[in-house]
């Protein structure tokens, strides 16, 4: 079972109250209300483009396949595609877009023309085209649960399935739909598979991390040329170290930062912050879970502001005897704060799973359900999802 849909089944666990908040500025801008006219379940995050945001949902819309939606920083959302329009069209994106010159890219789990997710743009006006199908071919990569990243007018992508050795894919996509695989996840007994996150660009080197494999299982994070020669930088092996990463890499002062969903505690499989050197020495910077009212399962990688860096956690927080999740941030000392924890109010957010975004210094992301609940989101009981903004 995919990371970011196992998360679901993890909100089921609780945590003790009394633990104090930070006091931080949030804003719950927008309730989606899901089919037919809205969409459903974000699981993606934002993207800044001329001012304004876009997100996908994973759910919801006309044909029930998601959307893309545009939304400003005041609230007003509109919807510019509604996915499964046709039978060749992608349904069920995952990963965030990519702003190339005003063209956004992304990818879809699902749909396309061999149901296995596509590659597809989509103008700022609406325009969208499916630039490449997945599962052409029997070794072809399938299911891409990431975004995209450009590398000198190149993207590069994964898939968490597929591929000759069935462990996934690096694939590289030109803007004009030519795709080809760099790289085929699962070729021995400890190499990683089923990457779940994007890709990150250091000098013409990617990095990433892949949810399972490496020598116990757990997940890895691997270094990737372009070329095509993969290196394993790190092999998790549960608590006390991480597990199942499903998070994108962020670089700060030449080390790289990220979280993995499981692991860490060993009376809490909460999750982690880490930190990995490019020469492959880790580090657990936090382990969820460890306070009353902590966050539990990061579903989604960090952002940077300075040496400080701001996450979601799918679960925990606990504010009035739910599991709504948090939003935190953490020193690369592991010093962490929870500035806010969902479900503290009526038509709030829970369950964010997608990654946060700096606009002009404030935080905007989305939860991946609460908000309207059953009043207005049917096929979503507990709520279709919200964005929301906080300013740290």
């Amino acid at each position: 079972m995919r990371g970011v849909l196992a998360a679901a089944a993890l909100l089921a666990s609780s945590v003790p109250a009394n633990a104090q908040q930070v006091p931080a500025a949030y804003k719950s801008l927008y309730r989606f209300s899901g089919h037919p006219s809205d969409g459903a379940a974000p699981l993606t995050g934002l993207v800044g483009a001329g001012g304004v945001l876009y997100g996908m949902t994973s759910a919801g819309g006309r044909y029930g396949g998601g959307t893309v939606f545009t939304i400003t920083t005041a609230g007003q959302e509109a919807v510019l595609h509604d996915f499964g329009a046709s039978p060749s069209d992608g349904t069920s994106p995952l990963g965030s877009l990519l702003d190339v010159g005003d063209t956004l890219y992304g990818t879809t789990f699902s749909g396309g023309s061999h149901g296995r997710g596509t590659v597809f743009k989509i103008t700022t006006a609406g325009q969208e085209s499916v630039l490449y199908n997945f599962g052409a071919s029997p070794n072809d990569g399938t299911g891409p649960a990431a975004g995209l990243i450009d590398v000198r007018g190149t993207l590069y992508g994964t898939t968490a399935y597929g591929g000759s050795h069935g462990g996934g894919t690096v694939f590289t996509i030109a803007p004009s739909g030519q795709q080809s695989i760099l790289y085929n996840f699962g070729s021995s007994a400890v190499d990683g598979a089923t990457p779940e996150a994007s890709l990150l660009d250091i000098d013409g080197t990617l990095y990433g991390t892949t949810y399972l494999g490496g020598t116990s299982g757990n997940g890895t994070v691997f270094s990737l040329t372009t070329t095509g020669w993969e290196s394993v930088l790190h092999r998790f092996a549960g608590a006390p170290d991480g597990a199942g990463p499903v998070g994108a890499l962020v670089a700060v002062n030449g080390t790289l930062y990220s979280t993995t969903l499981l692991g860490g505690g060993k009376r809490c499989n909460c999750g982690t912050v880490f930190s990995v050197t490019i020469s492959g020495r880790e580090n657990v910077v936090y382990r969820f879970g460890s306070r009353p009212q902590d966050g539990q399962d990061p579903a989604a990688g960090l952002v940077s502001i300075g040496e400080t860096l701001y996450g979601t956690t799918s679960a925990g927080g606990a504010p009035h005897g739910s599991v709504s999740g948090t939003v935190f941030k953490v020193t690369t000392l592991g010093r962490e704060s929870v500035l806010y924890r969902f479900g503290a109010r009526p038509g709030d957010g829970s369950a964010p799973r997608a990654p946060l975004v700096d606009l002009a210094g404030t935080l905007y992301g989305t939860a991946s359900s609460g908000g309207e609940g059953m009043n207005r989101c049917r096929s979503f009981p507990q709520g279709c999802g919200t964005v929301f903004s906080i300013e740290p």
